[in-house]
């Protein structure tokens, strides 16, 4: 018998079908956009609020000056900011009097001696009123809730290279403010009529003053989860009496600063390099403790700004049967041929007849494209892509990468480096997406740790979690011989910076915090990026060794001059002193040098009596003694220290050394072969030796 109406029997009731709406969803899995706890989300607070602010910036070419305040309170602090009230317990109330009447009769501490320590409770949470302060384009008066309170709703879907995608950003920061403080969000803000986000307009006249907005914007904003739609607490416009432009959002969460301070301090120093033409300015107090706070400040290294990037047409390499399908439904070409060439991208009129032919007998050059079926838009979604090589390659104009010199400027603002090489690979593409790679190799630093450091940037954001398998990371650690470029990646202080730009990052993950290597395309032009730099790099190595070489050499020598001088001028004067023991009759066991007088000459040394008695004549009357000798040692070798340095350069840089006839070459010999040097021919001339040639016979 089936069970009755309310026994245990196991019968269960029928499951209700349910439908949430977006912003209920997020709610509900706040770790697909960053909010995994409370200090990973007030993190990804900053960050979102952050880049909302360039974004503003960049779409009216204003160069970004944004300040970032966070003040932080204890839950007793937001429960008397917010008035909320608070009961005690009976035993908490007597335990408050008596301190109170322990401190009324000046008991300093326990009375064994020992200090209580002030342990914070268990059950405490931190809040953060966090504040964005930006020079932007602003919002229009009457477009803020929806910008503000609507999930999945924004201006970025398209094809072109944008910081965010979604239409989450800010509303996730308003839903976890919803979710851990129940205040809603504070927007003020002052627009200027005809500049928008997205480049539709600019902050200059033409004469090059800015514009200011009449009005500042006021508005209290909270969102209806359920609904998706926005909850309106106060709007209310003002006269612009400060003749300020730009948008401020106040926002008030739960958070954990104590573990994410260093991660909040990283991505503003990366988010400096990546935009050294802003202005970032960031003020952290502490209600309850003072000295905490700290203050930091990046300011602005650079006048130019990457260009805007331009929304471009879907290639063909990049659709698929959905796509396409909205495409033809969207289109307002009359045939299939006007709508291959118009709504597509790469697309010739001359491929796009060869297309049609290859389509079969059941496609048309005019049929109009809403006479597609199903079946039909399958046939062409896989010729489309199968057929790739025949269509142009993706349009660049989608993307604004940084640029070399931007790069350079920002890591030498930030990491002060010894020595930086920068390079962009060509423009690529994967599935019809276009990139582009930038990269920076530095040496030394401030801050800088041995070994390799890897930054990695994606679309101008800096990334700062899984850098481990990054393709970044892997092509640093594991493609590149750096032995090759005279680097020791072990000992030396090395900066790997990569930027990758794309219409579509292939993020790994729904954290989008790396992007991993399984595309060969982005692979290998990260690899010829940081092949480039490191060419730059050993130039410039070879050169610094070949000086430290010198230096080297140069320390050693005038190391052993004092010795070397007092060696040569002790043997000169007891030369000396036996010639004038000779002039005076005095007889001398011959030296064993005499004794070989009929040694051949071109084993010993000969010289002429009048270079000996220049000699003598000159040590006996001063001119040639020790200090005198170390002085000439001296200057020869500071005069010879740098000798071969342009030859080793120009062998490096492939130039080749003027080839002689071996029949010109002569044998040379350090022992001249005449008594006196007149008699010689062909006599080399040296800035330390003459060089005597050998007469052959």
């Amino acid at each position: 018998m089936p069970p009755k109406k309310g026994s245990g029997g196991g019968g269960r009731k029928d499951e209700v079908q349910q439908s949430k709406s977006p912003a209920e969803f997020f709610a509900e899995n706040q770790s697909i956009a960053g909010f995994d706890n409370a200090g990973k989300s007030l993190y990804t607070t900053l960050r979102e609020l952050i880049e909302n602010s360039l974004d503003a910036c960049e779409s009216v070419n204003v160069l970004p000056d944004i300040s970032v305040t966070i003040e932080e309170m204890t839950q007793a602090q937001f429960n008397r900011m917010r008035g909320v009230p608070t009961g005690a317990s009976p035993g908490k109330k007597k335990r408050e009097e008596g301190a109170a009447a322990g401190a009324a009769a000046g008991e300093d501490g326990p009375k064994d001696g020992k200090k209580g320590k002030g342990k914070k409770p268990r059950n405490s949470e931190a809040y953060f009123l966090v504040t964005v302060r930006d020079n932007g384009c602003g919002m229009a008066h009457e477009a803020i809730p929806d910008l503000l309170g609507r999930v999945l709703s924004g201006s970025k879907y398209g094809v072109r290279q944008t910081r965010g995608k979604f239409g989450l950003g800010a509303k996730m920061a308003l839903i976890w403010s919803k979710k851990s403080t129940g205040v809603p969000i504070r927007i003020k803000t002052s627009h200027v009529k005809g500049a928008r986000g997205g480049g539709g307009g600019s902050l200059m006249t033409e004469d090059g003053a800015r514009k200011i907005g009449a009005k500042v914007s006021s508005c209290v904003l909270d969102i209806d989860i359920y609904k998706n739609r926005p909850r309106v607490i106060e709007h209310k416009q003002r006269p612009n009496t400060e003749e300020w432009i730009g948008t401020e959002m106040q926002v008030l969460v739960a958070g954990n600063w104590t573990t994410y301070k260093s991660r909040v301090v990283q991505y503003l120093q990366q988010l400096a390099i990546i935009t050294p033409y802003a202005r970032l300015e960031m003020e952290y107090t502490n209600q309850s403790d003072e000295k905490k706070g700290m203050h930091l400040r990046f300011e602005r290294r650079s006048e130019q700004m990457p260009a805007q990037a331009r929304e471009v047409k879907h290639h063909p390499s990049s659709v698929n049967n959905l796509l396409v399908q909205q495409l033809l439904e969207r289109s307002n070409s009359k045939t299939l041929l006007k709508f291959l060439t118009s709504d597509l991208s790469g697309i010739t009129s001359s491929v796009a007849k060869k297309l049609i032919e290859r389509l079969g007998k059941a496609f048309d050059e005019d049929m109009g494209p809403d006479e597609l079926d199903d079946k039909q838009i399958t046939r062409l979604v896989q010729l489309l892509r199968r057929d790739d090589s025949q269509f142009k390659s993706p349009d660049g104009g989608c993307l604004s990468p940084l640029g070399e010199y931007n790069l350079n400027l920002g890591v030498s603002k930030v990491v002060e480096p010894d020595i930086i090489a920068t390079a962009r690979d060509k423009p690529g593409a994967y599935d019809g997406h276009p990139f582009i790679v930038e990269a920076a190799v530095s040496m030394g630093g401030k801050d800088a740790k041995e070994g390799i450091t890897v930054v990695r940037f994606a679309n101008r954001i800096p990334l700062l979690f899984e850098g481990g398998a990054d393709v970044a990371t892997r092509v640093a650690n594991s493609k590149i011989k750096w032995s090759s470029y005279k680097i020791d990646h072990k000992k030396d202080k090395l900066g790997v910076f990569v930027s990758i730009v794309s219409t579509k990052i292939p993020f790994k993950g729904t954290g989008k915090e790396y992007i991993g290597d399984d595309i060969t395309e982005i692979q290998m032009s990260v690899k010829r990026a940081l092949q480039s730099c490191c060419q730059q790099l050993k130039a410039h190595l070879v050169k610094r060794n070949a000086l430290r070489d010198v230096k080297e050499r140069k320390s050693r020598l005038l190391k052993y001059i004092p010795d070397v001088s007092r060696s040569l001028y002790g043997i000169l004067d007891g030369m000396r002193k036996r010639k004038l023991e000779e002039e005076e009759g005095m007889e001398r066991i011959a030296s064993p040098r005499k004794r070989i007088a009929g040694m051949s000459p071109k084993k010993r040394l000969r010289t002429s009596k009048g270079e000996i008695a220049s000699v003598m004549d000159r040590l006996a009357n001063g001119e040639l003694s020790e200090d005198a000798i170390s002085r000439r040692l001296k200057e020869a070798v500071e005069a010879n220290a740098n000798a071969g340095i342009g030859d080793d350069e120009g062998d490096a840089g492939g130039n080749s050394k003027s080839k002689k006839d071996d029949t010109d070459r002569q044998p040379l010999y350090l022992v001249p072969l005449y008594d006196d040097p007149k008699e010689a021919q062909c006599v080399i001339r040296h800035p330390l030796f003459d060089f005597f040639p050998m007469n052959v016979t």
